[in-house]
Parts: structure tokens; C-alpha cells; sequence
């Protein structure tokens, strides 16, 4: 059982604070996206043929909730674009929004930049940089975003604000309760899982599980922000790999990589994200491939989302990942915060 000591000699940084403060920043950030809807000004009565949210990282994951939220509603295309480049198809019709917490995304600025060159509208999501610089004179509306987080500990802020503008947009049919739901759902599940202490904590004995094995998340494709999430939380706060895949598609490939049952699938621990929504045929599938292919892996979860509007339930699972990666953090006796790899990559880039 792992003990608040522990927590507090190894995260030095403050990461089991910024996700206990998940529900506060949700709520927060959609109340300071509400008071910005001015700043976007004209934006909203513009007729556009496709959105596309540019972004990476964190940021860019606000943007496959939004998708994921805009699925069975928006009359246009929402896409996202993780990219130094945009697709073809992105013109004078298209609104790109430049999501980057930091504001200094190298990626995210090229593609704001080429947005220009296309004619295309824009608008901007972040905390300061060259992309606020950049949008102020050029006199693209933003919206600002609360400083002095890490990137995915900031996602609260990223996809409150991004969801807001896309229900000014007309994008999706989040509702004002939908909102209180998550906050609710969130908050729930923080008083169950913060207690490092408790020997019942689901995420802390899951995050014990997985500590010797090879994170491995299996979903439906409708859950794949959640699923993308759960993979990026265990490679930047464990520092640990995580693989992933969804349904049907696993099914039609990766599953035979199973067939052999040799001893390396013994080191995989599989989780799998469930959810209401999953199509009833992926329900069968994901009910036979436990069937065929449990006994192999070295353990097999699956987690079923909470809540009842999408919004919820997704951020549900979302936000699961958050402690059981945290937890595996300490396990592993690191600290969650820093990125060095990335940081020196970055540099090495710039030294380039």
C-alpha cells in the first residue's frame, strides 16, 4: 500500500495537487470561457464549411473531446491536426483554432501561419507566446487561459474553453447541466481515489497492478480521446510506455499478434475503456476478444465510464488516467512533473 509520504517525497512539483484540482478548474475554466464570448466577436456569425482545431499534446486532446462531442451533432467537419502542415482542404471556409497552452508550439504556430496564407478564419487558444503575439496583431480573436500549469495538467482549461466556443459555434448540444455533471462526476471520483493511504483506492492498486507490465488500452473508436489520454498520462507521468488500439479495427489485425500466446503477452496489462454508447456489435466484439485473448495477458481491466451526457462520461475516463498514472508515477519512484526528454528534444531543435 503506498502512503501520502511517499506521494510528498516524489512529487516535488505539485502534480497530486493540480489533479485534485481537476472539478474546481473545469467549473473555473467554463465560467472564464463564458466571460470571453465578446473577444470572439464576429467569429460567430461567419458562415463556415469546416473547423479544425491545431494543436499537440494536451492541448491538442481538447480538441478530440470537442470532435468526439461534435460527432453526432455538427452539420460540418470538426477535425483536429497535429501537424507543422494543414490539409488541402482548409481555405477561405474553414475556422483553424490554435490551441497551445504555452503559446510556443512550434507545430501549432506553422499551422496558425499557414491559416493566414490560406485566407482561412482564425482564432487562438492559449496562455501568452508567440501564438498570442502573433494573433493580437493580427487581430485574431482569444481566449486566454489560465498560466502556470504543466500542458496536460491544464486540460480542464484547454477543453473548457475550446468546448464553449464550439457550442457558440453550433458544434454540439452540451448543456449547462451536462457541465455540472462532470464537475460532480469529477469530484466524486477525487474523494474516492485522492487517499493514497486507503487500501480500497482503485486507482492506486490498479496503477500497483501495472507497475511490472506493459500498459496496454483497448476501446471502442467513439472513446478514443479517452483512450489517447489514458496512453499520454502513462508516458508523461509514469514516464512509462503504454500502447493502444481501438475496436472494430484491433479486431481485424492486431488480435492476431495474440495467436500465438507466447510468454511476452504475460508482461501486458490490458485495460480496457467501456462505455454505454459502444455500438452493439463493438460491445460483442469487445465481449469475444476478452473472451479469446484474457487468459494470455499478465491482467486485464476493464473500467466503465460514469455519468449520463457523453461529456461526462468520457471526462470520466479522462480523468481516471489521471490518477492511475500519477499513483504508477510514485510507484516507480519518479516524479511526475518533470519532461526532460522532451524538454532536451525541444532544445536540440532549437540548436538546429
Amino acid at each position: 500500500m503506498m502512503t501520502i509520504g511517499e506521494v510528498r517525497r516524489w512529487d516535488t512539483e505539485g502534480m497530486y495537487e493540480a489533479i485534485r484540482a481537476f472539478p474546481e478548474q473545469l467549473a473555473d475554466g467554463r465560467m472564464r470561457a463564458i466571460a470571453q464570448k465578446a473577444s470572439v466577436g464576429g467569429l460567430l456569425e461567419r458562415p463556415l464549411q469546416s473547423v479544425l482545431v491545431a494543436g499537440m499534446g494536451g492541448s491538442a486532446i481538447a480538441g478530440d473531446l470537442l470532435r468526439a462531442l461534435a460527432e453526432d451533432h455538427a452539420r460540418i467537419p470538426v477535425a483536429v491536426s497535429r501537424s507543422y502542415r494543414l490539409p488541402t482542404w482548409v481555405n477561405e471556409h474553414t475556422l483553424v483554432i490554435a490551441s497551445s497552452y504555452s503559446g510556443n508550439t512550434e507545430e501549432t504556430l506553422s499551422a496558425f501561419a499557414e491559416a493566414e496564407q490560406r485566407g482561412a478564419h482564425r482564432m487562438a487558444i492559449t496562455t501568452g507566446g508567440f501564438l498570442k503575439e502573433q494573433a493580437v496583431a493580427s487581430d485574431v480573436p482569444v481566449v486566454d487561459l489560465v498560466p502556470g500549469l504543466q500542458p496536460r495538467a491544464a486540460l480542464s482549461y484547454s477543453a473548457a474553453a475550446l468546448i464553449t466556443c464550439g457550442q457558440w459555434l453550433g458544434l454540439h448540444a452540451v448543456r449547462d447541466a451536462d457541465w455540472q455533471e462532470a464537475v460532480a462526476i469529477t469530484g466524486s471520483q477525487r474523494t474516492q481515489w485522492q487517499d493514497p493511504d486507503d487500501k480500497d483506492n482503485w486507482a492506486a492498486n490498479l496503477a500497483a497492478t501495472l507497475q511490472p507490465l506493459l500498459p496496454v488500452i483497448y476501446s471502442s473508436i467513439h472513446l478514443e480521446v479517452a483512450n489517447v489520454r489514458w496512453r499520454n498520462q502513462i508516458h508523461e507521468n509514469s514516464k512509462s510506455f503504454a500502447v493502444g488500439n481501438l475496436l472494430p479495427e484491433m479486431n481485424h489485425n492486431e488480435v492476431m499478434g495474440w495467436a500465438r500466446f507466447g510468454n511476452e503477452l504475460s508482461r501486458l496489462g490490458v485495460v480496457v475503456l467501456r462505455d454505454v454508447e459502444e455500438h452493439p456489435r463493438t460491445r460483442q466484439r469487445l465481449d469475444i476478444t476478452r473472451a479469446l485473448i484474457r487468459h494470455a495477458a499478465g491482467h486485464w481491466e476493464e473500467v466503465t465510464s460514469t455519468g449520463t451526457s457523453r461529456m461526462a462520461r468520457i471526462l470520466s475516463l479522462m480523468y481516471m488516467s489521471d490518477w492511475v498514472s500519477f499513483y504508477l508515477a510514485i510507484r516507480h519512484r519518479i516524479d511526475p512533473s518533470p519532461v526532460e526528454l522532451i524538454s532536451t528534444l525541444k532544445a536540440r531543435l532549437v540548436e538546429s
